[in-house]
Formats: structure tokens, C-alpha cells, sequence
């Protein structure tokens, strides 16, 4: 397939920004989708690169995007599609580049997907190299006729994997989910834990330059951070990129079918957590919607909410994160959904009775929070775009306390979004997690924890005015130091008098009495909510 011919293909709606007749007709190897600025070390020749120019802004200067076009030339790249998505239209400035470089350069309107670009290559890569001699390294026909057929048998993906790696002396061979957990292997291929899958795909492409001995390909360019698959090859092995690339189509045409279905188990999971967001004490449906989503109509049950931010798109994100996350755990049942409110959740079934229920990781309710707790890490690494925070109930003994497990589980969230932002981390909190003041308040909204300190400080909370900056100081280290008045004077190199004065004005300004316990603990509650 040359580059000519995707601008032919009325159903790709492509556009022609720059292009000579030579570069026009250069021959297509593969397909590289990326948002990197500098994506040079991930390209083979000859590949398309397609990029929704996310790394550009307005106000960059002319040399940044000189320097992406640069990298593409230098890697042999066949030409740019650019995304319109992102901002409208594709940029004057990268036309000029492209032209100054030699690089073809055509734009794609915002209803045509890179998936619809990636599949229009390989399939039709795939049926002119079956029309081809032998040496121009497709694969063979009746490979790819078995490969298709199990597809539409619905095979298992171990079975497929197996069968499109026979024809190559069967080595071994994986697919990966991004977080590393296995989703088919070869028999010669040894069982492999997730944290080092996880360190293989980080070290290799697309994400650094490859050890010579490996191949990783991406099986789905389309697939967000959290949903990819890569077929990942750990030794060497005598095959051409484009069977390689073939074999990861096959893949990533089982995956689309897999997304298909797990789309349509939503609906029923979408409706179990609109139950359960509302208090129905003995409620008749939530058992009927806990089977509707092949979870088991009594308990217990753990529930798990997320958030990826409020940027559109990161509730769906939320879910496939959530939803890849849980399928580290063998056996255990789970139904995922979007929350109206934003973000996602699951309801997981921790009865002792499940499938599997032995295996590593499906234990108690406690066995299954250090699971996920240990991948969360591993999550966080999918999209260094993303911060993902997420917030885990104690465990529902049955469905009519689902709605109290799934306001545990957005209370943990509030309280893993505030420390996290705070220290720029992902964070995983359970309600368990929350043990001391300070946490506990930190799960409660901003706006409630703001009108508390305004109520309780009164006058003091206006810290824009010296005075009380001193007096909020004070307090704070009089608390800290259990109220005593001669450490107090100590840590603030103050004379005990001063701090009995200052104490005093804090008493009259907010009408708390420091002798009184329950007033320390207001007045400390409300330092903490500032």
C-alpha cells in the first residue's frame, strides 16, 4: 500500500496538506499512532506516523515543531497524518515544516479514527501480501485462514496465540495488558507475574528503545493507556515485522469483540450502582440487579470508586483503568460502570464461594484491598498524563448495605484526591486507611471543610490579616504541644505571658474555651479544614 492510496479512500475522508508526487507514492510498512513530541526512536521505516498533535499548543515556538517533523524524516518516516481533534485544524507552522523536511503530510477530520486508519492498512497490507510470493513475508494463507476461522469460533486467546505462532518453531510468545497481566500465552512460554510484565514493557518499545532480542508490538493503536495489549516476544525470533504486525491484527480484532461485550455487560452494571447510590433499606431489585450482572445475590461485597479528573472522557477512562485493574484478581466477579456523578466504580463480590477463590489475590475482603493497593503503582505508570486516585469501602454483608459500601467508597476517593493532590501522587485509600483527624476530614468536600473552618475560627479564619496569622500560629503549636504553655513559649521563643495573651484573644475571637476538650478538638478540626 503506498500513501496515494489512502488519499483515494473516500470512507478515511483524508486530506491532502503537502505531498510531491515521489513522497506520495512511497510505500506504507506499517503504522505508528503517537503523541510524543520527539517519537523518532519508536518509528520503522517506512511507517505512517499518526499524532492528534496533543504535545502543540499556539504559543509553542516554530523550532518545536521543526524538531518533530525533523524526527520523522530521520527515522524514514512515509508521511504525517495529523489529527484535526485536537485543535480544530492542523497548524500552518507544521505544513511549512513538513514541507522544508520532505515529509508528506495529510490531515484527518475529526469523524475518521486512527483505528479506522490502522485497520485500512494492515487488512489491506494483509490481502496484497497474500497475493504475493512467499518471500515478501506474510503470512501464509492457510495461517491466516485457520486465525480467521477461530475468530468466528470464538477461541480462547491462548489457543490463537498458540496457532499464529506455530508456522514460526512455536516460541514463546505473549499478550500483555498494560499493566502486565497475561492475556494469552504460548505453552513454551513460563507464567508470568504482572510487576515484571509491567518491567518489560516499560523497557521496551514503544516506551524506550527495545534489547535486539525482544519485540514488543503495539496490538491496538487506538486503545487508551489503560486498555492496550502488546504482543511481547522475549526471546529472539526469525519473523519479519509485517507477520509480527499481522499476528498482532488478529488480536486486536478478538480484542474488539471482547470490548463489544464487555460494553454490553455496562448496561446492567450501570444499573446495579444507580440502586445502590440510593438508600433502599431491604430494597426488592438490588438482589435482581446483582444477578443481572452475574454477581451473587448475597454478600459480602466490596465496592471501589475512581476518578482520573474531571477533563472529558476521564469518567470512561476511570472504568477501563478500574476494569483492567480488576481482572488481576483470579475468580473473583465484579461488575463495572460509569457513575453519574463522575468517575467509576465496581461492586466486587468477595464471597469465600467464588470460582478460584483459592487462587493468589481472590482471598478475603482484606486480601483483595493488598491487591489492588500492590497494582495500584502499576496502574499509575499506564498514562504519565494521569493521576489515578481511587477510594475502597469496608465489605457490604449484603446487597441492602451496598448503598452505605458505595458512599464508604467515594468518601476513601475524596480523602486519596486530596492527599494526592496535595504531594503530586496517585493514591489508593481505604475507609480502614482513614485512622486519625486528619485523615478522616480529609474525605469530606472542600466546600463542607471550608465553611467549617470559616464557622469555627470566626474572625481568624480571614488570615490575610497579620494579626491573625499570628494568632492561627499560635494556636497551632499550642494544640501541637497538648496545650502546654511553657513548650509553646519554647517552640515560639515566646515568654509564657505572651502566649497566655494570645490564647486569650483567640478564646474572645472565637468564643472556644482551650480549657475544654471538645473545644481543642473544634478548633483543631478547623485548622485542619483550612
Amino acid at each position: 500500500m503506498h500513501v496515494e492510496d489512502l488519499l483515494r479512500l473516500e470512507s478515511l475522508d483524508l486530506t491532502l496538506l503537502w505531498g510531491s508526487p515521489p513522497l506520495l507514492a512511497r510505500e506504507i510498512s506499517g503504522v505508528t499512532a503517537t503523541g510524543l513530541e520527539d517519537p523518532g526512536r519508536f518509528l520503522q521505516r517506512g511507517e505512517i506516523v499518526l499524532s492528534g498533535l496533543v504535545w502543540w499548543s499556539a504559543a509553542d515556538e516554530e523550532s518545536k515543531t521543526d524538531r518533530f517533523v525533523a524526527a520523522l524524516r530521520d527515522a524514514g518516516a512515509a508521511a504525517l497524518l495529523a489529527g484535526e481533534d485536537t485543535h480544530g485544524t492542523v497548524p500552518e507552522v507544521l505544513v511549512d515544516a513538513c514541507r522544508r523536511h520532505g515529509i508528506a503530510l495529510l490531515s484527518v477530520p475529526v469523524h475518521t479514527s486512527f483505528r479506522a486508519i490502522t485497520d485500512t492498512v494492515y487488512m489491506r497490507q494483509w490481502g496484497d501480501l497474500s497475493r504475493r510470493p512467499a518471500d515478501h513475508y506474510a503470512l501464509p494463507e492457510n495461517v491466516r485462514g485457520e486465525l480467521s476461522r477461530l475468530l468466528a469460533d470464538g477461541a480462547d486467546p491462548d489457543t490463537l496465540l498458540t496457532r499464529a505462532v506455530a508456522h514460526l518453531g512455536a516460541p514463546p510468545c505473549y499478550v500483555l495488558s498494560a499493566t502486565g497481566r497475561t492475556v494469552a500465552r504460548t505453552p513454551a512460554a513460563p507464567p508470568l507475574p504482572a510487576r515484571q510484565a509491567a518491567r518489560h514493557l516499560k523497557a521496551a518499545a514503544p516506551f524506550a528503545a527495545a534489547p535486539a532480542s525482544t519485540t514488543t508490538l503495539r496490538v491496538d493503536p487506538d486503545a487508551s493507556p489503560y486498555g492496550q495489549w502488546y504482543l511481547h516476544l522475549p526471546g529472539p525470533v526469525d519473523a519479519p515485522p509485517r507477520m509480527l504486525h499481522e499476528i498482532a491484527e488478529v488480536f486486536a480484532q478478538y480484542r474488539q469483540g471482547l470490548l463489544r461485550r464487555r460494553a454490553a455487560a455496562r448496561v446492567p452494571a450501570t444499573e446495579l450502582l444507580e440502586l445502590a447510590a440510593v438508600p433502599r433499606p431491604g430494597s426488592a431489585p438490588l438482589p435482581a440487579a446483582l444477578r443481572a450482572c452475574g454477581l451473587p445475590d448475597h454478600g459480602p461485597y466490596t465496592v471501589i470508586a475512581v476518578s482520573m479528573g474531571a477533563e472529558e472522557g476521564a469518567a470512561e477512562a476511570g472504568a477501563e483503568a478500574l476494569d483492567e485493574l480488576l481482572r488481576h484478581l483470579p475468580g473473583r466477579r465484579f461488575a463495572t460502570a460509569r457513575l453519574a456523578t463522575g468517575g467509576a466504580a465496581a461492586v466486587i463480590a468477595t464471597d469465600s464461594g467464588a470460582p478460584n477463590a483459592g487462587a493468589p489475590g481472590a482471598g478475603a475482603p482484606g486480601a483483595v484491598v493488598a491487591t489492588l493497593k500492590g497494582l495500584w503503582p502499576t496502574l499509575d505508570a499506564c498514562d504519565d498524563a494521569t493521576l489515578p486516585y481511587g477510594g475502597i469501602s469496608t465489605p457490604a454483608a449484603g446487597p441492602q448495605e451496598l448503598n452505605g459500601a458505595l458512599e464508604q467508597a467515594r468518601y476513601a476517593l475524596t480523602a486519596a484526591v486530596r492527599a494526592g493532590s496535595a504531594d503530586g501522587t496517585a493514591q489508593l485509600t481505604a475507609v480502614e486507611d482513614l485512622t486519625t483527624l486528619d485523615t478522616l476530614l480529609a474525605g469530606i468536600p472542600a466546600d463542607v471543610r471550608t465553611a467549617f473552618g470559616v464557622h469555627a475560627l470566626g474572625p481568624l479564619a480571614d488570615d490575610t490579616n497579620p494579626s491573625h496569622r499570628m494568632l492561627l500560629e499560635t494556636l497551632d503549636t499550642f494544640l501541637a504541644h497538648n496545650g502546654s504553655w511553657a513548650r509553646t513559649a519554647e517552640a515560639l521563643h515566646l515568654h509564657v505571658n505572651t502566649v497566655h495573651y494570645r490564647i486569650g484573644r483567640v478564646k474572645l475571637l472565637t468564643g472556644r474555651d482551650l480549657a475544654r476538650l471538645d473545644h481543642k478538638l473544634d478548633l483543631k478540626a478547623a485548622l485542619l479544614c483550612r
